[in-house]
């Protein structure tokens, strides 16, 4: 039993909150919105985000983020990606200095174009050994539902990974580890830009052949985009990789489809935002993921389509029909 935190109390932060709480740890979560804190502390629910489920006892919540950190074993993030590094800062001064700081996020933060275990690293001032991140298949409705799944728990120190994976894990969410962080937090990253894709065909009507060939191609840019940045490319082909894209883009319950779906429909970007309950946080991870891609010469065309989609410079008719089309010559097949 281990005394934790985690700070952010939408659906994946209260989720995750679940998973540590029936794995037999205390947990304290930290809600920006005090009527969220009382709701989730006094109720056992969160019904903007978790509707129709019950928190753990073991489990409470408080708009207070300095209580919440206080006494913590291990803190984790689950905040959006682009307000990470102020809500680090705020709170530099209470943190834990020895706890791990894991972070739950999928995101590249705009402007630095830094990872999120870099955003922790840099904003909290701790080496490496002291952040690990999650990631996996992991569509936060059904994990509160307790459907099995299984996720992997990712740090440049394999013992620290260990120690996280060991209280993160209960009888329906198991825990593996690996020490490639770029890669784990690549394929959580990068699998959104794709789920965004596959969305907006599903918008406009494409059937499954355009998914599958979407989704293929999709997991060849990854790969190549992660392994040019110093990934391991058998960690793409597995939770972190693979299975994330499975997950992220053939669920309706995934963020990042629905958001492509909309703008299928002919939505635009600000009508999306405006009509998403959470942040999809593919449609912010576009322009840093691009200009990564571009400072390495690493082409992405289903990226390029996407953002041309978002900035309305190409209908969403045309996305699918693009990139089976462009060639003038067949394109040897490169899978990484």
């Amino acid at each position: 039993m281990a005394d934790v935190a985690v700070l952010g109390a939408g659906s994946w932060g209260t989720t995750f909150a679940k998973v540590l709480a029936d794995g037999g740890n205390r947990v304290t979560m930290w809600a920006r919105r005090p009527e969220a804190a009382r709701e989730i502390a006094e109720s056992r629910r969160n019904t903007r985000y978790l509707p129709g489920i019950t928190l753990p006892d073991a489990l409470t919540a408080t708009s207070d983020a300095a209580a919440a950190v206080a006494g913590a074993q291990q803190v984790y993030l689950a905040v959006p990606s682009q307000q990470l590094r102020a809500t680090l800062t705020d709170l530099l001064p209470v943190l834990p200095t020895d706890a791990p700081l894991v972070s739950l996020m999928k995101g590249v933060e705009a402007g630095t174009r830094l990872r999120m275990s870099e955003v922790v690293a840099e904003a909290a001032h701790v080496g490496p050994e002291r952040v690990a991140v999650v990631s996996g298949p992991n569509l936060a409705l059904e994990i509160a539902q307790e459907q099995p799944t299984a996720a992997v728990v990712s740090c440049s120190d394999l013992d620290a990974a260990m120690a996280v994976a060991r209280v993160a894990r209960n009888d329906y969410f198991h825990s593996f580890v690996n020490d490639d962080v770029i890669g784990t937090e690549f394929g959580g990253v990068l699998k959104n830009l794709v789920a965004v894709a596959i969305g907006i065909v599903d918008g406009v009507g494409y059937g499954e052949n355009t998914k599958a060939s979407i989704i293929t191609r999709g997991l060849a840019e990854v790969t190549a985009f992660a392994v040019a940045h110093g990934a391991k490319p058998e960690t793409m082909q597995g939770l972190a990789g693979l299975g994330d894209l499975i997950a992220t883009c053939a669920s309706p319950l995934s963020r990042n489809f629905t958001a492509g779906r909309l703008l299928g429909l002919g939505y635009s970007r600000q009508d999306v935002v405006a009509r998403m309950n959470q942040v999809a946080e593919g449609l912010s991870s576009i322009a840093p993921v691009a200009e990564l891609a571009a400072a390495r010469g690493i082409p992405m065309p289903i990226l390029e389509q996407v953002r041309l989609v978002i900035d309305e410079a190409m209908d969403p008719r045309d996305i699918a029909p693009h990139l089976t089309t462009d060639d003038a010559e067949p394109t040897l097949e490169m899978l990484s």
